[in-house]
């Protein structure tokens, strides 16, 4: 117990499993923790003090579920693992803490979706500029991420790490479901930190790491991250690779809500990747094909050059199926190379997923040969694909000391099954052989005794009892050599044992702990050289990732139709017979209607009206999909497009409230508002539906006509802004670039036929009453609503506004009218009347004779 509370005073925010022989035990609070949280039965034992102490416990073999199970619900678990063996221990056995399991920082499969990143950042501000160091301990990779401060959430959201380190006392960066860990302030200071890098990558200074003095604020967040992981891996982190250095201007951010609203990674709905872009693209066939995917598609490029080259790769496989099949039937089968090849690094694989590895590796040369085939097609080095060609690897000396060494199906841990290969180790041979050969060896000294002393009846036996013994009966007693030691008396039979069946009863009983203990060796001689191997491993998993992504994305292509976008650094943007990727793939394709987008210079903002049900949304979510497809590399589903690079894509669609953060759907539509005029720049993409809802009628026109003017006169930006505010169609009497479209409906005996067409004009109605009747609503109400609806229409609720608010004609003064742009008789009487002043009698009597003079009116 002062063992177990030494150790857990260097441990205190996390929960000690402290290795007992075959269970790890915990005690005091963690016991009560662990047993809430797990469900366990707490005990209690007196450990030589007065009180009794509280226990809870579970398997060391089944401890992995249990990890897990804590560490989805926020805890630290700190691992204590007996560190010599108890058997040759003097004493206590000497214990030690292996490693510190958090949400940021784990390794087991359980724990781990092998489609994303499990990141683990830090975060730090300088006030101009925020870094961010971003750790994925299960693959290695390590980023530093300079962004301005409006940007870090955007980030943040890219990388989804489960776990964020911030300064005591320093503004609060957080992410859903991330768990925040401050850390001490001192730690994140950039001198430190850069003797900290330089130490954990060999270099004389961090700008051998490619890190600069703009650079500060990454750098040390990255001092505190890695000053964090020492703490939690106190074996050291060999398998991390040089950090990657992201500047502002390489990728486009894309905010919660564009990443939300565009449905990127997940569904409004939740749940899996049904109905996401992610879902209709990810056709890879490994893990690190499948990160790779994710990451792309949560940072689109914004260097043209760089865009090109993504659609020049994937073009390769597009253009030749018997290339495509042959590079996705070399990759189909190859494990989580990056992960297994981590684990080996870090001491953490098993002879079974070490096997994996080996198998994986013995696959590259047929990767190899499909992408020579794919680059024989091009002429020059130039080529994206010839680069990778280029750094090829195929680790073939790792995948024969593997496969050669450890047996096809291995085992989880040595000692269970055979894990080495027969031939590999002359002793281990021989230990083996005594195992499994025992009949044959005892045959053997049975006939070789027989000979010796001339007694054919001799027999050798064996019991639990005695072990081996030699039986000779009493008729033959005077033929026994003067080395046979008496071991029982029988009736009719002596049995002895000699020195020789002594060395061979030893070698037997004690040959399967002995082959359990070689295969260790051997293996783990195997696991270090492998590690030592780890950055060309690296390498290869990363170009195996890029290969597996980019023929998947041009098995989408063929599969459904895509045409490759033409990308320039002009403004313009134009798709012909643009398509929404998902909403087709989730209904027959002849059904869905495409439909043609162009903004240019001259006609940049696109007034968007049509009635509920129309497809407003879907058009827009569309534009979005498609620009975003193109500047990840992939092709788009268009007839045609031609697509000017975005430096930002904002969109807007559909309506949510906020309650934890105590706001409404109003307030979270301005704030999101608020932030795209703030951020969107000329070269942006703005894609706005339904601004101004949430509030009054006057109210919601005002800020819609507002918002419109400040993006097609200040910013600048392609914008296409969709309304049910019919009254925003007189824009383009007042802006130069705006232009109105509408979705086309038409009406047939009554009914309103959707037909999902973009076309020029504005529209003067919304059908909100059909979309009623769709939706079944019952029919006294729908006839009330159409008779309220034909009253208003005659009083014609319609805004007067002008360019900037001002009201058209010569009476610019007035006030918005309530009915129409004359007075009305009945408005006017309403006006002279002190309401406050009145009976319950009397206001109903007027209000009877109002209605009544309305209806004849």
């Amino acid at each position: 117990m002062q063992q177990y509370r030494e150790i857990k005073a260097r441990h205190q925010d996390a929960i000690l499993f402290f290795r007992m022989g075959d269970f790890y035990e915990m005690f005091y609070e963690d016991a009560e923790i662990a047993s809430r949280a797990l469900g366990l039965t707490l005990t209690s034992r007196n450990n030589g003090g007065s009180a009794e102490v509280p226990l809870a416990g579970v398997p060391v073999k089944a401890a992995s579920e249990y990890l897990r199970r804590l560490v989805q619900q926020g805890f630290r678990v700190s691992i204590c693992e007996q560190t010599e063996d108890p058997r040759h221990a003097k004493g206590i056995v000497r214990r030690e803490v292996v490693e510190t399991v958090t949400p940021g920082a784990a390794y087991a499969d359980d724990m781990l979706d092998g489609s994303r990143n499990n990141f683990l950042c830090a975060v730090h501000s300088t006030g101009t500029l925020v870094g961010i160091a971003a750790a994925d301990v299960s693959t290695g990779e390590m980023r530093l991420v300079i962004v301005p401060p409006g940007d870090v959430d955007a980030n943040l959201s890219r990388l989804a790490p489960r776990e964020i380190l911030i300064a005591k006392g320093s503004a609060a960066f957080s992410v859903e479901g991330s768990l925040i860990t401050e850390r001490e302030s001192w730690e994140f200071d950039s001198s430190l930190a850069g003797t900290e890098m330089a130490k954990q990558f060999g270099v004389a200074s961090v700008e051998g790491l490619g890190i600069d003095a703009n650079d500060e604020p990454a750098l040390a967040a990255a001092g505190a991250l890695m000053r964090y992981l020492h703490e939690l891996q106190p074996g050291g982190l060999p398998h991390l690779t040089r950090p990657k250095v992201e500047r502002p201007g390489g990728t486009m951010p894309l905010d919660e809500m564009t990443r939300r609203n565009l449905e990127l990674v997940e569904s409004l709905r939740g749940g899996d990747s049904g109905g996401t872009l992610i879902g209709v693209l990810d056709r890879t066939l490994t893990p690190m094909g499948s990160r790779l995917l994710r990451q792309w598609v949560l940072a689109p490029l914004t260097d043209r050059v760089s865009i090109e080259n993504r659609l020049d790769a994937v073009s390769a496989f597009a253009g030749n199926s018997i290339v495509r099949e042959s590079m996705r039937t070399a990759l189909d089968g190859v494990r989580d190379v990056e992960r297994l090849s981590t684990k080996a690094a870090s001491g953490r694989a098993t002879p079974r997923e070490l096997r994996a590895l080996g198998d994986s590796i013995m696959r590259l040369p047929d990767i190899e040969i499909a992408l020579e085939q794919a680059v024989a097609k091009f002429d020059g080095a130039s080529h994206p694909l010839s680069a990778l060609l280029g750094q090829w690897d195929r680790c073939a000396d790792l995948g024969d000391d593997i496969t050669r060494t450890l047996v096809d199906r291995p085992p989880i841990s040595p000692g269970e099954e055979p894990s080495i290969n027969p031939g590999i180790d002359t002793q281990l041979d021989e230990w083996r052989s005594l195992r499994d050969g025992g009949k044959d060896a005892i045959a053997r000294i049975q006939m070789d005794e027989r000979a010796r002393t001339g007694i054919n009846s001799l027999k050798v036996g064996y019991n639990r009892v005695f072990g081996y013994f030699i039986e000779i009966t009493r008729t033959n007693a005077h033929l026994v050599p003067a080395d046979y030691q008496r071991r029982q008396t029988l009736t009719g039979a002596e049995r002895y044992v000699t020195p020789a069946l002594k060395e061979f009863e030893e070698k037997v009983l004690t040959a399967a702990e002995r082959i359990e203990e070689r295969e260790r060796d051997i293996f783990e001689q195997l696991r270090k050289r492998v590690g030592a191997q780890i950055a060309r491993l690296q390498c290869t998993a990363r170009l195996i990732a890029e290969l597996d992504v980019l023929s998947a994305l041009a098995e989408v292509a063929e599969l459904e139709g895509y045409v490759r976008p033409e990308i320039t650094d002009s403004f313009d943007l134009e798709i012909l017979a643009g398509r929404h990727p998902v909403v087709e793939r989730m209904m027959q394709r002849e059904k869905f209607i495409p439909n043609d987008v162009n903004l240019t210079e001259r006609a940049r903002m696109i007034i968007l009206t049509g009635p509920n049900m129309a497809g407003k949304s879907t058009i827009l979510r569309q534009i979005g999909l498609i620009v975003l497809m193109a500047q990840i590399g992939s092709f788009v589903p268009a007839s045609r497009a031609k697509i000017g690079v975005v430096d930002r894509l904002f969109t807007r669609v559909g309506a949510s409230d906020n309650l934890v953060r105590g706001q409404s759907t109003f307030m979270v539509e301005m704030s999101e508002t608020s932030a795209i005029l703030h951020t969107a720049t000329r070269a942006s993409l703005v894609l706005l539906d339904e601004i101004g809802r949430g509030t009054s009628t006057y109210d919601g026109v005002s800020i819609a006509w507002s918002v419109s003017e400040h993006l097609h006169d200040k910013v600048g930006c392609k914008t296409v802004f969709a309304t049910h505010y019919h009254e925003l169609t007189q824009l383009p009497d007042e802006l130069v670039a705006a232009c109105n479209y509408s979705v086309d409906v038409r009406e047939v005996e009554g009914r309103v036929l959707f037909l999902h067409r973009l076309v020029a004009g504005g529209a003067n109605r919304s059908y909100g009453i059909e979309v009623g009747r769709l939706a079944g609503l019952p029919e006294p109400v729908l006839q009330r609503a159409r008779a309220l609806l034909s009253i208003f229409e005659r009083e014609q609720i319609v805004s007067a506004l002008g360019r900037k608010g001002e009201r058209k004609g010569k009476d610019s003064a007035d006030q918005l009218p309530l009915f129409g742009s004359l007075p009305s008789p009945i408005v006017e009487e309403l006006k002279t009347l002190d309401a406050n002043g009145m009976t319950p009698i009397e206001a109903l009597t007027l209000l009877n004779r109002l209605v009544e003079r309305a209806r004849q009116a």
